[in-house]
C-alpha cells in the first residue's frame, strides 16, 4: 500500500480511458482475462473459472495466494496472483481498461478509484452484496466502505480488503550507542526532534537521527498536520485547512525534524527503508503494510515499533485523543466490468472479504483486515516483534487518508517548487515553510474547484 507519486501523464490517461469506457457494464461479454465458466447465477456460485488477479505488493503475494487457493478448492475454480510494481500497475491497468485486457480481479486505491467508479470500469457489486448473506458492510471500517461506494447513486464497486495505521520504527542498537532514551507512548514530536538532533550531532553526521521521505505523505508529514489540528482535506472532501495556523505549526515541526534528519537528496537516492536497514538512520515512520519487510530483515532483532509522537497542545504532558493522529487507508478488491466471469469474480472477492478470509489474512501477517475486530490476530503473526503500536493507534484519533475526485492533481503539485519542495530541500528557513503552507492552500482549493 505504500504511496508513490503518480505522474500527470498517467492521470491524463485515466481520464481518457474513462471516457472511452463509459457505458461498459457488467453484462458486457468482452475483455476478461480468465476462462469462461459455467454459472448457477445469483450468489456468485461458479465452477471452472480461471481468474487472473493483479496486485502491487510482493510481500502480500504468498499469503493472499494461500487464501485464493482455499477459495479455489471450495468452489472448483482457479486463480493466480501476479505482482506488478506500483507505477507499472496503474499504467497497465489503464491500458487494459481501454484495450480490453484487464485482469479479472485487482486492487483499487483511494488515489484513483473515483475516476474508475465514475466511468463504469469496475464491476458493479451492489446486487451481489444485497443477495450475499455473508457480506455485512457494517462490519468494515466506515471510511473504506465510503471510499468504494459511488456517491451519486450508492453503488458499491469494491469490498474493503484491509486497513492500515502508522507507527514509529527505531533501531535500539543506535539509541544505545549514542545514549538516547527509547521512544515511549509519552513522546511528543518535540521529544523526537531532540532525540534525532542528539544522534545526528553526536555521530557527526555518520548516522541520521531520523529520515522521512516527503513524497510518502500518508506515513509521514500528513500526520503532523493532523496532530497539530489542521486538515489536508476537510471531511466533506471539498476544502482544506493546510494553510491554517494549526497546519503551519505541524509543518514547522516537520521542518525542524528535517533539519536534523537525512537530507532529501540522500532520501531520494537511497530511500528511508534502505537507510534504516543499513544502520544509517535511527528512526523512520512507516505503515503497517511494511512490517514484513523489517520483520524479515537481517538486523530485525534491533528493530522496535512505538506509537507516533503526539503534539502536546494543551501543555498537560499527557497524550489526549485529539493530539495523536494516524492516517489510515484501505485497499479494495474490485473486478473488471467486462470480465467474462462476473459471478466467479464476486465469489472470490466475497471470500477474500469474508470473516474467514479476513481472519486468515490477519493470522498470516499479510496485513490488517478491512473488517473490524481482526487486529489482534494480526499482531500475533510476528513472533518476537511487538507490533502492538499499530493497534494502539486506533485508541487515539484516526483520519482517513485525504482524497478528492482527482487526488493526484494536487498531491503531485504539493511536491513541486512553489509548494513544499522548497522547504523540504532547504529546511533551515521557517518562513519558507509557512509560505509553502499558504501556497498549498491555494493549490488544493484550485484543484478541488476544477474537479
Amino acid at each position: 500500500m505504500k504511496l508513490k507519486k503518480i505522474a500527470a501523464t498517467v492521470l491524463a490517461s485515466v481520464m481518457v480511458l474513462g471516457l472511452a469506457a463509459c457505458g461498459g457494464g457488467s453484462s458486457s461479454s468482452g475483455g476478461g482475462g480468465g476462462t469462461t465458466s459455467s454459472t448457477s447465477g445469483g450468489g456468485g456460485k461458479t465452477t471452472g473459472a480461471n481468474l487472473t488477479i493483479n496486485i502491487w505488493d510482493t510481500n502480500q503475494q504468498a499469503g493472499l495466494q494461500e487464501i485464493v487457493d482455499d477459495w479455489a478448492k471450495e468452489t472448483g475454480n482457479s486463480a493466480k496472483i501476479e505482482v506488478v510494481d506500483w507505477d507499472n500497475y496503474w499504467t497497465l491497468l489503464e491500458a487494459g481498461a481501454q484495450g480490453g485486457t484487464m485482469p479479472d480481479v485487482f486492487w483499487m486505491h483511494s488515489n484513483t478509484v473515483q475516476m474508475y467508479m465514475e466511468n463504469n470500469i469496475l464491476l458493479d457489486l451492489t446486487d451481489y452484496v444485497a443477495k450475499d448473506d455473508s457480506t455485512d458492510m457494517s462490519k468494515f471500517y466506515e471510511g473504506i466502505v465510503e471510499l468504494y461506494t459511488r456517491k451519486s447513486d450508492g453503488k458499491i464497486f469494491a469490498l474493503p480488503k484491509d486497513h492500515d495505521t502508522i507507527a514509529l520504527l527505531y533501531n535500539k542498537a543506535i539509541f544505545d550507542k549514542y545514549g538516547v532514551d527509547y521512544p515511549t507512548a509519552e513522546w511528543t514530536w518535540e521529544d523526537m526532534y531532540e532525540a534525532a538532533k542528539k544522534i545526528t550531532e553526536d555521530s557527526k553526521g555518520d548516522v541520521y537521527g531520523m529520515a522521512m521521505n516527503t513524497s510518502n505523505n500518508q506515513d509521514g508529514w500528513y500526520n503532523l498536520i493532523y496532530s497539530y489540528g489542521g486538515k489536508v482535506v476537510t471531511d466533506d472532501h471539498k476544502g482544506t485547512t493546510i494553510g491554517s495556523d494549526e497546519s503551519k505549526k505541524g509543518m514547522e515541526m516537520m521542518r525542524k525534524l528535517l533539519s536534523v534528519g537525512a537530507p532529501q537528496s540522500v532520501v531520494a537516492e537511497t530511500g528511508t527503508d534502505s537507510l534504516f536497514m543499513s544502520n544509517k538512520t535511527a528512526m523512520i515512520t512507516q505503515g503497517s503494510w511494511m512490517i514484513n519487510t523489517f520483520y524479515k530483515a537481517e538486523n530485525h532483532a534491533d528493530y522496535y515499533w512505538a506509537l507516533l509522537p503526539y503534539a502536546d497542545l494543551n501543555g498537560n504532558g499527557k497524550a489526549e485523543n485529539e493530539e495523536r493522529w494516524s492516517a489510515y487507508n484501505g485497499l479494495g478488491w474490485a473486478a473488471n466490468a467486462k470480465t467474462q466471469n462476473p459471478d466467479a469474480c464476486y465469489s472470490l472477492i466475497s471470500y477474500l472479504c469474508s470473516e474467514k478470509g479476513q481472519k486468515k489474512q490477519a493470522e498470516l501477517g499479510v496485513t490488517m483486515a478491512g473488517m473490524k475486530g481482526m487486529s489482534e490476530a494480526f499482531a500475533k503473526a510476528f513472533d518476537g516483534m511487538d507490533v502492538s503500536p499499530f493497534l494502539e493507534a486506533e485508541n487515539y484519533s484516526l483520519y482517513f487518508r485525504p482524497y478528492t475526485r482527482k487526488t493526484t492533481v494536487w498531491e503531485d503539485a504539493l511536491q513541486q517548487k512553489g509548494a513544499f519542495l522548497d522547504p523540504w530541500q532547504d529546511p533551515s528557513d521557517p518562513d519558507l515553510m509557512a509560505k509553502a503552507c499558504e501556497n498549498a492552500q491555494k493549490i488544493i482549493e484550485d484543484a478541488i474547484a476544477a474537479e
